[in-house]
């Protein structure tokens, strides 16, 4: 795909993820593409080096800074790199959680840049949540780390596969916390932020949007649990008559069904209600997109695969998908 009305200046974040992962693996894959000489991978250019040899790839880096105010030319075979050394040892496929404070820092440091316009999007590559957690750090996910970086209370992680698209009202919290976490506060949030940035960056006049049950039948009229119609069902009612185009509370069994025909977004009441239907249908082309941040955020829908990083046989269609979709919302 060709996109000719990118600006030079329109600069876009990579982040590598996990070193040991098939992050580096995918990320080579970013080269001698139409958009390549508008992204900055951020990572550590001698795991990136040895990757490539590795894969036999004869692939060069030049280093960027932020002070760099114009970007020379990107000759073929080559990508610009913002370099983060890590302060342990690589070895491919063998995590080492000793490297998980560089990725955190180097992905803070990211978000600020995106902050103060020196990157307009940032793209996520996989990292390992148990792995940065065995280093000492609190962190449950990208999405939530991106919001607190941002002073964003509120973040909606968005999968889409094409034109099917799936929002969670909640994200990484265990099953037993989803019912009392849904609120109507919560949900009205979800709502408008999925309406007003599929607007904005999707370009999509009026929404039309279908919202899950968070009970099997959506609670069978209160026979199988009162939150669709004491929580869901209400807040829906008042977007209604605002003028939405949405429907709801309906079973969740069902709802993908009419998902490519009746909607262009359906909003899950939790993580794994949601989003092994938009997998099943799209995995390895599905893009994990961040909604509601003052900046673009994409990534990557599959996780680090320590046992195939190194072989030559992990997927960049993702992660490509990932960067034009980012163009797109541009």
């Amino acid at each position: 795909m060709h996109f000719s009305n990118l600006a030079p200046d329109h600069l876009i974040a990579v982040t590598v993820g996990e070193p040991a992962g098939i992050g580096p693996d995918i990320c080579l894959d970013l080269v001698n593409q139409s958009w390549s000489g508008n992204l900055i991978i951020i990572g550590d250019s001698e795991v990136m080096r040895e990757r490539a040899n590795l894969l036999n790839k004869n692939i060069d880096f030049i280093k960027w800074s932020p002070q760099d105010n114009v970007l020379q030319r990107l000759p073929k075979n080559t990508l610009f790199i913002y370099e983060k050394k890590f302060a342990s040892e690589v070895i491919c496929g063998s995590p080492n959680y000793k490297n998980s404070q560089t990725l955190i820092d180097g992905l803070a440091e990211t978000t600020k840049l995106c902050l103060n316009g020196q990157f307009q999007a940032i793209v996520t590559a996989p990292i390992n949540k148990s792995l940065i957690n065995d280093g000492g750090i609190d962190f449950t996910g990208h999405t939530e780390f991106l919001a607190n970086q941002s002073n964003i209370n509120k973040p909606v992680m968005l999968l889409a596969a094409g034109n099917f698209r799936v929002a969670l009202v909640t994200t990484h919290i265990p099953l037993s916390k989803v019912s009392s976490s849904i609120t109507k506060k919560l949900l009205s949030e979800t709502i408008t932020i999925v309406n007003r940035d599929l607007r904005k960056y999707f370009r999509i006049n009026n929404p039309r949007i279908l919202v899950c049950g968070l009970n099997p039948h959506a609670g069978e009229n209160g026979l199988l649990g009162k939150e669709d119609q004491k929580i869901i069902e209400p807040v829906i009612n008042e977007f209604q008559l605002r003028g939405y185009d949405i429907k709801g509370p309906l079973p969740a069994d069902t709802i993908f069904l009419k998902a490519k025909q009746e909607c262009d977004v359906i909003i899950a009441m939790y993580h794994d209600q949601g989003l092994p239907v938009l997998k099943f249908a799209g995995f390895g082309e599905a893009v994990n997109v961040t909604l509601g941040l003052p900046f673009i955020r994409t990534s990557v829908d599959h996780g680090t695969a320590f046992d195939i990083a190194g072989k030559g046989i992990a997927s960049s269609e993702s992660l490509i998908s990932a960067v034009e979709l980012a163009i797109r919302m541009l």
